[in-house]
């Protein structure tokens, strides 16, 4: 009796740590990840406007107005230290190869405009891979440069009143499918080394590979955005925010091929040299759906490190994977101090997985020995219905998964013959969870260390 009453107060104890550590990181703003989605002031009105059709542009689907985008562009750049300017494009559908954009700039879509991304390869140029992964990703060597792409830039806005922008991607799939891909699949939008963007009110469709892909960037929000993939699209994902941090994405709906949303920071020996993490991401208010991926994935490109993420009223439907973290050996970097809460899933095959053996290596220069951290993870307030995996650990021998956090968590299983919970080399705590998850997950001391986050401490 003296040993049950003992466990049943250290349980209480443990749960009360959990719940008031959760609570704390929400209300103080995990270190800056929360907040990113309360201070975010709309954009300012461009003191000066033109149209697209000023500068030649023809909206027929069949003309192809590169030439016009870029003059645009280049005569507003004029305007960057008068209040920028915006580039209003009308309804119509304005074919285009890929085109940059200038600092202080607003890009407008009206109702009834499509952007519309050339088909044939060698309208799209073949830019440098980026220096955290040292190659493409797809194909060795260069990649294809995205449809609308910005490079050190300033005070960006990309939205408009629900026009499209559509990648035209079924070429591209079929490359890809067919390993006929010189170089890696463009993306829709990619921004690099920017701060201070805004990507709002728009529709995109049939990316190439990614919709939006913001890497080395600083202060980003995005939202109320539409972005739709087929299902059978071939690793098509929706939002990659990618070594950069203070980023809102709320207020979404995405359904793509592969990953709806993915956060990453590098492949391997690559991505630890340029040491650039992913960091202090809000998402929120999301409807999510990734036919082969996951809804939610972290990595597995992660060999910056992911820290200080807050995801919340979350909806994930139809999907192969509902929250899912990859790394592999070779990878180092970590993902930590991640919090999801208040999620609602249908129809998931597997609700919850982390893996240390998913991806592959950029070269043979990759360091073995370089291994991933996963650490400091609270799952909670999550309900579930129609899933035939609640959760999935399988982490590596030398490199445990640890501090695995579960609370109120609610899945209802579709089968009597499911194996629940499958863990291997994985550590941490869980309450009130159903179904009844591995005894690895129900050790009471593995989530005490969440007292340290951010030098945080909790007087009970």
């Amino acid at each position: 009796m003296v040993v049950a009453h003992s466990y049943r107060k250290c349980l209480r104890v443990a749960v009360l740590l959990l719940l008031a550590i959760s609570n704390e990181v929400r209300v103080n703003g995990d270190g800056g990840s929360r907040q990113q989605c309360e201070h975010n002031p709309a954009p300012k009105a461009r003191p000066h406007t033109v149209s697209i059709l000023e500068f030649g542009a023809v909206g027929d689907g069949k003309t192809l107005n590169t030439i016009a985008f870029q003059n645009a562009i280049f005569y507003l750049k004029s305007f960057a230290d008068k209040g920028g300017a915006q580039l209003y494009v009308p309804p119509g559908t304005w074919l285009t190869r890929s085109f940059n954009l200038t600092s202080h700039l607003t890009l407008f879509l009206e109702k009834g405009a499509v952007i519309l991304g050339s088909q044939d390869p060698f309208h799209w140029e073949v830019v440098d891979p980026l220096p955290s992964y040292g190659r493409g990703v797809e194909a060795p060597g260069g990649r294809y440069q995205s449809l609308i792409n910005g490079y050190m830039l300033d005070d960006v806005v990309i939205t408009g009143n629900n026009g499209i922008i559509d990648g035209m991607g079924l070429a591209w799939w079929e490359l890809f499918s067919s390993h006929s891909l010189n170089y890696s699949r463009p993306h829709l939008i990619e921004l690099v080394t920017s701060d201070h963007v805004v990507v709002s009110n728009l529709t995109f469709l049939n990316a190439p590979a990614y919709s939006i892909h913001p890497v080395y960037c600083s202060n980003v929000h995005i939202y109320n955005v539409s972005i739709s993939a087929p299902p059978e699209s071939p690793y098509t994902v929706g939002i990659v925010p990618d070594s950069s941090d203070h980023i809102c994405i709320e207020d979404c709906v995405i359904a793509t091929g592969y990953d709806a949303i993915a956060l990453k920071s590098g492949w391997d020996e690559y991505g630890i040299a340029y040491g650039r993490p992913t960091e202090n991401i809000h998402i929120r208010r999301v409807d999510l759906q990734a036919s082969s991926g996951s809804t939610i994935a972290f990595g597995s490109d992660m060999s910056g490190g992911i820290s200080n993420i807050l995801v919340e009223n979350v909806h994930l439907y139809n999907s192969r994977s509902g929250i899912e973290f990859r790394t592999m050996k070779g990878r180092g970097g970590y993902m930590k101090e991640i919090i999801i809460s208040e999620i609602e899933m249908e129809n998931i095959y597997t609700a919850i997985a982390a893996t240390g053996y998913c991806g592959s290596h950029p070269d043979d220069n990759f360091d073995p020995n370089a291994l991933p951290l996963l650490d400091h993870i609270i799952l909670q307030d999550i309900i579930g219905t129609n899933i035939t995996i609640a959760g999935s650990f399988a982490g590596l021998q030398e490199s445990p998964f640890t501090n695995i956090c579960l609370s109120n968590i609610n899945l209802s299983i579709n089968s009597v013959f499911s194996i629940p919970w499958e863990c291997s080399n994985v550590s941490g705590f869980s309450y009130s969870v159903l179904p009844k998850p591995c005894p690895d997950l129900e050790t009471l001391s593995d989530c005490f260390s969440l007292l340290s986050i951010k030098g945080k401490t909790a007087d009970m």
